[in-house]
Formats: structure tokens, sequence, C-alpha cells
């Protein structure tokens, strides 16, 4: 059945082929999911190239599944959001502290493909993260923040425990702001062999790869 606006003849909005589409979409959503929930790693991974084809539709129904208890379905579920070029860096924070380590490490990953300033905050505290892949992560996703991340790295370097300090270090050394040389000179005096490492390389990148030597 149609009616007239204006003179034109509109088709009513329960249109049978809409639903028809609306059914299409859902129904292979539900194919996908169920191919990427498989345990089958070849299947899951071509549903995550599929579902990020799939772009907005596909968020809603990745969202519910990171509330499963499941590890491995939350694990998926982050996989195929990082995936997904319509995804936002807000669906990743509450899964850096997650329980299982992996679940960690996959949110931090994810974080570096959707950087947001949002994140900032909790990606530094899990710079302190007991999993060294996870902090490593962490380190990374803060380093493509660029700029904005820096301030806050600095304040890591100030008080927070070593193994997070080389983390903070190391995202600075990528970022090569100029408010980090006073920060990466003082720690060329550091015991930490690591953390001499990654401020001097910060030093080179910033064209400041000479050596300093403090006045007797």
């Amino acid at each position: 059945m149609t009616k007239a606006i204006n003179g034109f003849t509109q088709p009513q909005t329960n249109c049978p082929f809409r639903h028809q589409h609306h059914r299409k979409i859902v129904s292979s959503l539900d194919n996908l999911l169920n191919d990427l929930l498989s345990g089958n790693e070849n299947r899951a991974e071509e549903a995550v190239t599929a579902l990020a084809e799939k772009g907005a539709d596909a968020i809603p129904p990745l969202l519910d599944l990171l509330n499963s208890p499941d590890v491995d379905r939350r694990w998926w579920a982050l996989r195929a959001l990082a995936e997904n070029p319509e995804t936002k860096s807000r669906y990743f924070i509450p899964y850096l502290s997650d329980p299982a380590e992996e679940i960690r490490q996959c949110a931090a990953l994810a974080l570096t493909a959707h950087p947001g300033p949002e994140a900032v905050p909790a990606l530094i505290d899990a710079l302190s993260d007991p999993d060294d892949l996870t902090a490593m992560l962490a380190a990374r996703a803060l380093a493509s923040l660029g700029s904005e991340a820096v301030e806050p790295l600095l304040e890591v370097l100030k008080e927070a425990p070593l193994t997070a300090r080389i983390q903070a270090m190391r995202a600075l050394s990528e970022i090569a702001d100029q408010r980090a040389i006073p920060a990466m000179i003082s720690a060329l005096d550091d015991a930490s062999t690591l953390l001499r490492y990654w401020a001097e390389l910060g030093l080179e990148r910033l064209g400041l790869n000479m050596v300093y030597l403090k006045p007797e």
C-alpha cells in the first residue's frame, strides 16, 4: 500500500522487502558470530574479516559478547572489534584490567590501532601490569597517542616502580617530544640498563646523540 506525500506516492514503512533485508543482515551476523566462536581458528579469523566489513552493524553483538564469563569469547570479541573500522577506543578500556592476562594483552594491542585520549589513564596504569607483554603493549599504545601522552608519561618517571618507568621511557623514546629531554638526560645516570637504553635512543631520535658529561 502507498500513501500520497505532496502529490507523490511513498511506500509504507512496513515494506516487506525492508524487513527481509533486516532479517538477512541478522542471519548473516549470527552465522559469522557462530564461526567466530567455533573453536576453529581459521574460521574465526575469516569471521573477523567478514565482521569488519559489516562495520557498525557488527558492533552491538560483539559488545554483548564482551559480557561473557568465557575468556575465549571475550578474546575473540575484542579481536573482531579491533579490526572493525567503526570501533571506538572506549570499548577496550575496561578490559585493560580484566582478570585474564590474554584479555588485557588483546585490549592493549587494540588500543595501539585505535588510540584515544580517554584511554590514557588506564594505559598509564597498565604500564605496571604484572604481565610484561601487557605493559609493553600499553607503552606502544601510549606512544601511538603522541604528544597527548607525554605529560602523563613524565609523571610515571618520577615515582612509579622501575618496570613501569622503563616502559614509560620506551614510549617517550618513540614519541620523541622535546619535553622529555630533561628526563632522558637524567636517566643516563640510572642504574637500570634498560632505562638508560631507551633514554639514549630517545635522545638520538631527537637529534641529541652526544655524550653528556656532568660538570666536575
